[in-house]
């Protein structure tokens, strides 16, 4: 492979590259894999702050008593900042070179990933409640939009709007969020049918489940990146499918929840594009995409009792170019082919762990561990050389991360 800038420009063999590129500095990595670098399509970054506070708890527990109110006492621009730098160095550091945030102070999230080097989808959330970011949708929308625009000058960050879920936002502000997502040409991303409580709320109170609500509302089309999704009937995968919806997966956070795994397979089968996300570090408790791919793979044999279902390579697919296609960046990221952003990670098959070598790709997907990343590359940039992070300062990150620990323990 050979990369000019920040595209890859070539593909050949060794021997053909150093003739047709004499000149060309020359890294080797023996016993390597060479991938595209992981996309984590839904997170709370900063949110790695609150890892372990709050485990063991179903979804909803863990949201009203423990979660939302140490955000409302604790959560201001420097633990954003703070955070999501925490989180950049773990996810860096696993392989993942772009990653969709859905958080207060967007603002701040769309800074530190872009003084990073990271690849960033920054979401825009919307409530209908007050919160540390703003005081209703009116302000959650002009704060928005700012950030918006703003980020327009980023070469690493783009934008996204995110109406937190269902029971959150009400009518109006998910049409407003269709109108401004048309407008800004972004994607939409929302919590869907996360838990079977949910569902079963919104029929008690309306009389209709969510994605019908949703789909009444004009919000299913291929804008929106639904994540969960949980809690689906056969006509609710068909109609995602049919409407070109993205689905996020994120089955461990699903598991520690107590929720149900989403139909994976028959959402595939149906013709819907799935792709992979970590969801916060308060909820996983990690942001491994690695071992994220790996237990969608083994849940999906378990669930359907079928060992051949979502066999390796459909895996590593759902964690890289499947991300890609959820915020309409295939033909930039997520393979590697010419012309694309040079967006890379290496992992080194060389351990016990991993040998011997049969099926590289099998042997990524069921026996690699993200120890195993040992170089990074984002926009042809190395931001990971030989296991040691190049943009961040991984002490002073992880200080400032203990420092949070011992405030908030102080006071809660």
């Amino acid at each position: 492979m050979v990369l000019q800038n920040s595209k890859i420009i070539d593909l050949l063999p060794r021997e053909s590259g150093i003739e047709r590129y004499p000149t060309a500095e020359i890294t080797e990595l023996s016993d390597h894999v060479l991938l595209p670098g992981f996309i984590n399509a839904h997170g709370h970054a900063a949110m790695s702050l609150l890892r372990g506070i709050a485990d063991d708890l179903n979804l909803q527990t863990w949201l009203n008593e423990h979660i939302w109110p140490i955000e409302s006492r604790w959560v201001d621009s420097q633990f954003v900042r703070d955070g999501t730098e925490l989180a950049i160095a773990e996810m860096i550091s696993g392989g993942t070179t772009m990653f969709a945030d859905m958080y207060f102070y967007p603002d701040v999230a769309a800074a530190v990933a872009q003084e990073a080097g990271m690849r960033a989808c920054i979401g825009l959330m919307v409530m209908d409640f007050p919160t540390v970011w703003g005081s209703g949708p009116d302000e959650y929308f002009e704060k928005g939009l700012e950030v918006h625009d703003e980020a327009r000058s980023f070469s690493h960050v783009t934008t996204m709007l995110t109406p937190h879920a269902p029971y959150t936002v009400s009518d109006d502000p998910l049409q407003k969020t269709m109108t401004y997502a048309d407008e800004l040409q972004v994607p939409l991303q929302m919590h869907i049918h996360e838990s079977a409580e949910e569902v079963a709320d919104a029929v008690a109170n309306s009389g209709i489940r969510p994605l019908q609500r949703l789909d009444e509302l004009g919000l299913l089309n291929p804008r929106m990146l639904a994540v969960h999704m949980t809690e689906l009937t056969d006509s609710e995968v068909e109609l995602v499918a049919h409407q070109g919806v993205h689905v996020i997966h994120c089955p461990k956070s699903n598991a520690k929840l107590g929720n149900k795994p989403c139909r994976t397979v028959d959402l595939l089968a149906a013709g819907a594009n799935v792709a992979l996300g970590t969801d916060g570090a308060a909820s996983n408790n990690s942001l491994d995409m690695l071992g994220e791919l790996q237990f969608a793979a083994l849940l999906a044999k378990q669930q359907s009792s079928d060992a051949s279902a979502l066999p390796a390579w459909q895996a590593l697919e759902m964690a890289t170019l499947n991300g890609a296609k959820a915020f309409n960046m295939q033909d930039c990221i997520g393979s590697i082919v010419k012309g694309k952003f040079a967006d890379l990670c290496a992992i080194d098959l060389s351990g016990p762990l991993t040998q011997p070598v049969y099926d590289p790709i099998s042997q990524v997907v069921y026996s690699a561990g993200r120890d195993q990343v040992t170089d990074v590359w984002i926009q042809g940039k190395r931001i990971l050389k030989h296991r040691v992070l190049q943009t961040l300062d991984i002490d002073q990150t992880v200080s400032r991360a203990r420092q949070w620990r011992d405030k908030i323990i102080d006071t809660n």
